[in-house]
């Protein structure tokens, strides 16, 4: 394999990963029960998806 010719600063490297970083998920409120939840997904506790209902959730009577 070909090897590099000179050295890469680290300056230079670390120029190059500084878009390598997590990210915090954008966490909305759900409109129908006001839960948190991760947007463009399902409500997890009511199952309301932009106000209408996605999946039907079993209740614990």
């Amino acid at each position: 394999m070909p090897h590099p010719k000179h050295k890469i600063s680290t300056t230079r490297r670390d120029k190059r990963r500084t878009h390598y970083k997590a990210v915090v998920p954008t966490v909305g409120l759900c409109s129908n029960c006001g839960s948190p939840v991760l947007y463009h997904r399902v409500c997890p506790e009511c199952g309301y998806y932009r106000g209408k209902q996605a999946i039907i959730k079993a209740t614990a009577e």
